[in-house]
């Protein structure tokens, strides 16, 4: 019998088991708005694992500033914040800037430890980076709105600063897949709600080339590559999937779930991220359970290839908590009979 590491990498060539496993990220204000009344969804079903926030690891309006001199503002309470702070904002500075050193990532020794028990216990081993890795990590340095026109005009110091941020993620990388790890983790919100913030040409021009040294490393070494992107990112995802991502984590409404299903299903093993603008936010429990099942008729397979990952934020009703919760347990063995 197959253990937990043999299985996940069969579930990456599409043959695995059929079924939709969720994952529930309940946060901090509401498991503050409505305590322990979201206890019992943590024992629903073993196909739906829900972690539940119970402390702030962050006060309203703090600020702090990042590895890479980006400074931060946090508006609400244990919820994520908006960079104020951009370290290469003028051109000038980037002769003088530098950036954080691969080696200080993480506690590599710690990190070599956990792959080899991980996989002394059969089980897989997933090494991560931060969300902000090619693209959002530019707006960071420069601002988001100073990014743009960068991208629009073209100055050879954009090169320079895109060779910096990418030679610092290869170095991370390396140093992952030196130790072991079977996957590797990446963010990077490529998409606003209705299109991508560049012309897919552009995309391609910058952002690209990044993403295909970097995970065409990763998967020539075995280890496969799990990308989380929010917004709308349909006219890039053939490039994603030729640049060889091996778990694509978009969301369901942003780009529809028949876009998802020509461009994506079967040729790359789908985390769909389930709405928590409009159907969860503001439908009706039935509305939640029927939006759940047609994720799930419409995306899974016997062959496996699709899991629901779900954040739950200020403004939901408990209500379709518990009606997102069920339709995931009741659905999680769709394929399989």
């Amino acid at each position: 019998m197959a253990n937990e590491r043999e299985r996940f990498h069969q579930s990456m060539t599409l043959n695995g088991d059929p079924t939709v496993v969720s994952q529930v990220a309940v946060t901090y204000p509401v498991w503050k708005q409505f305590g322990a009344a979201l206890d019992a969804l943590e024992t629903v079903s073993e196909h739906v694992r829900v972690g539940i926030a119970r402390t702030a690891d962050r006060a309203a309006y703090a600020e702090e500033t990042d590895r890479w001199g980006c400074r931060w503002v946090y508006p609400l309470e244990a919820l994520d914040g908006v960079c104020i702070g951009h370290p290469v904002a003028s051109w000038e500075a980037l002769a003088q800037y530098r950036p954080p050193d691969p080696e200080a990532f993480t506690d590599w020794h710690q990190a070599r430890r956990q792959v080899e028990e991980a996989h002394a216990h059969g089980q897989p081993a997933h090494g991560g980076t931060d969300h902000g890795f090619i693209f959002l990590r530019l707006t960071y340095l420069r601002g988001f709105d100073q990014c743009m026109v960068d991208m629009a005009e073209g100055p050879p110091q954009l090169d320079e600063l895109i060779h910096i941020v990418e030679q610092y993620w290869f170095e991370v990388v390396r140093r992952w897949v030196e130790l072991g790890v079977d996957s590797i983790g990446f963010g990077d919100d490529l998409g606003l709600q209705h299109a991508l913030p560049i012309s897919p040409a552009t995309w391609r021009r910058y952002i690209k080339p990044s993403y295909r040294r970097i995970f065409t490393y990763c998967r020539q070494h075995g280890v496969h590559v799990a990308l989380h992107s929010d917004g709308y990112i349909l006219d890039i995802i053939p490039d994603l999937l030729e640049c060889g991502v091996s778990i694509l984590n978009p969301q369901d409404l942003v780009n529809g779930l028949d876009n998802l299903e020509r461009l994506a299903k079967g040729k790359v093993f789908l985390n769909l991220d389930i709405d928590r603008q409009t159907i969860t936010a503001f439908g009706t429990p039935a509305e939640c359970t029927a939006h759940v099942h047609r994720c799930v008729e419409q995306l899974g397979s016997p062959r496996g290839g699709l899991s629901l990952i779900w954040g739950v934020y200020p403004g939901t009703p408990l209500a379709n908590i518990r009606a997102v919760v069920a339709a995931m347990a009741d659905s999680a063995e769709r394929w399989c009979r």
